[in-house]
């Protein structure tokens, strides 16, 4: 199998990534894998597609993440040809490119369109990524799994909701992720909300949602692998995500810490309620963030967790999702085009 691993830019990866984790172990698996940065795509006047790419050593076994990242990106890059893909993996985060290359995360997820119309998997579907770029794609699914949520750039309709709410508000901007920008709001304690809002509304739409009492423990993160919770013998690729004592944010990214959790029927109740959309979608690797019985997010671009979940489980996840990346490069063969990418994606 011939995959590539499409990142913001190769190198500014780290190891622990789940990105670099998955491709390690694809490597070691047997197969042709790369990364290649969302700047180094090519469209050639013939209809193909390029990139340029870098890989580690070929049939070699890694053992360590450092070092396999290490010979990536220090290899030396090779324009290669998209079309010979069997499977491009679109990991690549929205926010790490928003302020300065906005166009970066567009661009790559044309390139991915383009990808899949000539015929290569292309996980998760660049077309629904598109619609996701926003926190707005969330309102999508069930009400049932959603906290209350306003959108709005209006202060003052922000303050009205957030009275609605009792007073307490959880505040952060319709782009982004990694918990950049999230503020917890307090109307009793006299919050300067103005300032707050116009922080958040100076580069879009503020999100304005119900306070969920249970995420002062945190919330779970739940990796879902074609609509479904992705498990080895039982044991759950899940976490939980820990606050530090003064943040409200629980990301790993914002110093939220990972500790082992119980996979309740509440949580698969959740996973079962939004499978539906996640499969139609072409979601094929997804990170929920349950807090309760509701969702706060669905991760979509390049949800992290692989690492967390094996180290606290001493379960490798990672050779499962390879795994069913190669299943899936089978059905190409049996059934060639005939199926779309979103439904190859999840099949």
């Amino acid at each position: 199998m011939k995959i590539g691993f499409v990142v913001n830019d190769i190198a500014t990866e780290k190891p622990e990534y789940t990105t670099t984790r998955l491709a390690m172990t694809s490597a070691r698996l047997g197969h042709d894998t790369c990364l290649i940065g969302l700047r180094d795509f090519g469209y050639e006047p013939d209809d193909s597609l390029s990139a340029i790419a870098a890989a580690g050593d070929t049939g070699k076994a890694y053992r360590s993440l450092e070092r396999y990242l290490e010979d990536v990106q220090t290899a030396t890059r090779e324009r290669v040809e998209l079309n010979d893909f069997d499977v491009l993996v679109l990991r690549a985060d929205p926010a790490v490119d928003a302020a300065e290359s906005a166009w970066a995360n567009t661009a790559g997820l044309a390139f991915g369109h383009l990808a899949a119309n000539a015929g290569v998997l292309v996980v998760n579907d660049p077309g629904s990524l598109a619609n996701a770029m926003s926190k707005a794609y969330f309102q999508h699914f069930p009400e049932v799994v959603r906290p209350r949520t306003m959108i709005s750039r209006d202060e003052e309709r922000v303050r009205q909701f957030i009275e609605e709410l009792g007073g307490r508000a959880v505040l952060k901007p319709l782009q982004g992720s990694g918990g950049s920008g999230v503020f917890l709001v307090n109307m009793k304690e006299e919050p300067n909300i103005s300032q707050i809002v116009e922080a958040i509304a100076r580069d879009g739409y503020v999100v304005a949602q119900e306070y969920l009492p249970a995420a002062k423990d945190g919330d779970v993160r739940m990796i879902v692998m074609n609509g479904r919770p992705l498990e080895i013998d039982g044991v759950y690729a899940a976490f939980r995500r820990r606050p530090g004592a003064t943040d409200v944010r629980s990301n790993m990214s914002a110093g939220g810490k990972a500790e082992a959790v119980v996979v309740t029927d509440e949580m698969l109740h959740l996973v079962e309620a939004v499978r539906p959309k996640l499969l139609s979608d072409g979601m094929f690797l997804v990170g929920l963030d349950i807090v309760g019985d509701k969702l706060m997010e669905v991760n979509v671009f390049s949800p992290g967790g692989l690492g967390s979940s094996g180290e606290l489980y001493d379960v490798d996840f990672t050779t499962l999702v390879i795994e069913d990346l190669e299943r899936k490069t089978g059905i190409r063969e049996h059934y060639g085009s005939q199926l779309p990418n979103t439904q190859r994606a999840t099949i």
